[in-house]
Order: C-alpha cells, then sequence, then structure tokens
C-alpha cells in the first residue's frame, strides 16, 4: 500500500512535468531574450514552497552564467526593492498568481520599467495578465490526495526553472570550465582548476642525484625526501632517468646485495614520464592511472628537473 501511494506520486509529478512540453512555446523563447539580453540580474521571488523553489532556481541560474538572487516578497515591501534596478528581471512565481505579496509589487515594476517574468499555474491571473511573458506551469493535479498541498505543481516550477537555466546556459556558451570557476570548492572546480605547479614538489623538497651517486647514497636520498623516488639528473639538472622503491626491489631482486655496489646511472629507469607544470592535475593522474605510478618528474623548458607531483598530494585535494 505504502510502496502503491509512492508510486502514484511519482507517476503524477512525472506527469506534470511532461505536460510542460506542450506548454512550451514563443513565451519560452521572449523570456529567455529578455534574461540573456538584459545588463542586470534576474530576481526570483515567490511565497512559501514558490519561495523554496524560487530560492533553487535563483541559486542554479547563478551557478551556471546567469547572475541571480532570490527577494523575499514580504521584505521587498519593507525596503529590500532597493535592491532591484530598471535593469534587472524579475521572475515571479505564484501558483495562483493572486499571492498578495506578490501582486503587491506589480506597481513598483511597472513604475520603474522592471521586466517580469510570471510563472503561474493560471495564465488568467493578476500576475499573468501583468507580466511581461507569462510561463504556464499549471498541472491537471496535486500528487497529495487533497489536492490542496503544492507538489506536483512546485515539480513543474522547478523544471520549468531548469529549462531556463539550461537553454541560457547554451545560449551563452557556457562550458565546464565556466561552471568550474563558479565552483572552486566542488570536484569539477578542483579537476579543472589545480594544476601540476600547485601540487609538486620542488626546490630542497626535490629528490635528485647525480648518476655517478652510490646506490648506498640514492637510497637515502629516496627515503629522505620520502616521495618513493629520485631523480637522476647531469650537473646542469638535465634529467637522466628516475629511480624508485620498485626499481629498489626489483634491483635486489635481480642482483642481491653488489645492487648497492652499483651508481644510479646504472639503476635508473631512462625516459621517466614527465609532464608540464601548467598541466591539469587531473592529467597526472589520469597519466599515473594509465601507467600505474606513483609519480611523475616536472621538467621546465630545457628539460631540466623542476619538480615532482605524486599521486598522494592529488588524492589529498580530491582529485579523482
Amino acid at each position: 500500500m505504502i510502496i502503491d501511494d509512492a508510486k502514484k506520486v511519482l507517476a503524477i509529478e512525472a506527469e506534470a512535468i511532461r505536460g510542460l512540453i506542450d506548454k512550451l512555446n514563443s513565451n519560452f523563447e521572449k523570456a529567455v531574450e529578455i534574461i540573456f539580453n538584459s545588463s542586470g540580474r534576474v530576481v526570483v521571488t515567490g511565497m512559501g514552497k514558490s519561495g523554496l523553489v524560487g530560492k533553487k532556481i535563483a541559486a542554479t541560474l547563478a551557478s551556471t552564467g546567469t547572475p541571480a538572487f532570490f527577494l523575499h516578497p514580504a521584505e521587498a515591501g519593507h525596503g529590500d526593492l532597493g535592491m532591484v534596478t530598471a535593469d534587472d528581471v524579475i521572475i515571479a512565481i505564484s501558483n495562483s498568481g493572486e499571492t498578495e505579496e506578490l501582486v503587491g509589487l506589480i506597481p513598483f515594476l511597472k513604475r520603474f520599467n522592471v521586466s517580469l517574468i510570471s510563472m503561474t499555474g493560471n495564465p488568467d491571473s493578476t500576475l499573468s495578465k501583468a507580466a511581461d511573458v507569462q510561463l504556464d506551469v499549471s498541472v491537471k493535479e496535486e500528487a497529495c490526495p487533497f489536492g490542496i498541498v503544492p507538489t506536483a505543481s512546485t515539480t513543474a516550477t522547478l523544471a520549468m526553472g531548469d529549462a531556463l537555466a539550461v537553454a541560457l546556459l547554451i545560449k551563452r556558451g557556457f562550458k565546464e570550465e565556466d561552471f568550474a570557476f563558479y565552483h572552486p570548492g566542488g570536484s569539477l572546480g578542483k579537476k579543472l582548476f589545480i594544476k601540476v605547479k600547485d601540487l609538486m614538489h620542488t626546490g630542497e623538497a626535490l629528490p635528485i642525484v647525480l648518476p655517478d651517486t652510490p646506490m648506498t647514497k640514492a637510497v637515502v636520498e629516496i627515503s629522505s625526501k620520502r616521495l618513493g623516488i629520485t631523480i637522476v639528473a647531469d650537473n646542469d639538472k638535465r634529467i637522466l632517468g628516475i629511480i624508485t622503491d620498485g626499481d629498489l626491489r626489483r634491483g635486489i631482486e635481480k642482483v642481491g646485495k653488489d645492487f648497492f655496489d652499483m651508481k644510479a646511472g646504472e639503476a635508473m629507469t631512462k625516459n621517466p614520464k614527465t609532464i608540464g607544470e601548467d598541466e591539469l592535475a587531473a592529467k597526472a593522474l589520469s597519466i599515473m592511472e594509465k601507467h600505474s605510478i606513483t609519480s611523475i618528474v616536472v621538467p621546465d623548458d630545457e628539460g631540466k628537473a623542476k619538480g615532482i607531483i605524486h599521486l598522494h598530494d592529488i588524492l589529498r585535494k580530491g582529485i579523482v
């Protein structure tokens, strides 16, 4: 019984969203054009559940390249209208289209010629008729058994807001990198903004030995710098190869204790994987995963050792 009730709710709300498809017309295109051509911001407003949906719509717009914020209509009439300029666009949300606090804003919006887009379930309502553009978000029924609790109607309004945001996103040519710019703390932002140079070990922290360095000292360099690797370079720091913890194990297994009588240049792995310092750390991670390695050498423009980026540094930043 409970599952059946839940399925009915989802079916009604799904139908409410599907019903919006046939309601999309030139009004929707006009709303997108008004917002796109505006030099101001989108101000979303609504009372109660419509207000909660409005906050989400404003947040989605703002994170996809359309400056937006939510304005509580009750507070608007007590001074917050001062945040609204003639260049802004108002999106007013009301299922009935007769919400007192929203209707009360109409004289102000008309006086200052602020563009008004309505989202209502009643195209003949006061709010719809006053709007420059009306978006019909009416539904056949609410999902609650009494037909009064905002359920399907708020779902439809939210979906219409998403449609607006995505249409604007596409029209603006908004890219994944742009989205990351507004989400620097998120995983996508980390993937697209953190570069190799932000994480690599340099200077005194960089393990590096000459090719004629005894392996006993090379082991000390690997151990003391705690990266499981050392670069082998000439006197000008030009990269010749690397020695890793894995090379040590394989060398001991193959040669035995005589391995430690060798020079670094004899034990090193030539032509190690490298990456430029301006490359994304996410690319370094991809290379590590592909070749089953934990560190990559970072050369400068002349092929000289400049840094090392380690898998653990990437993972600690949450770049996965």
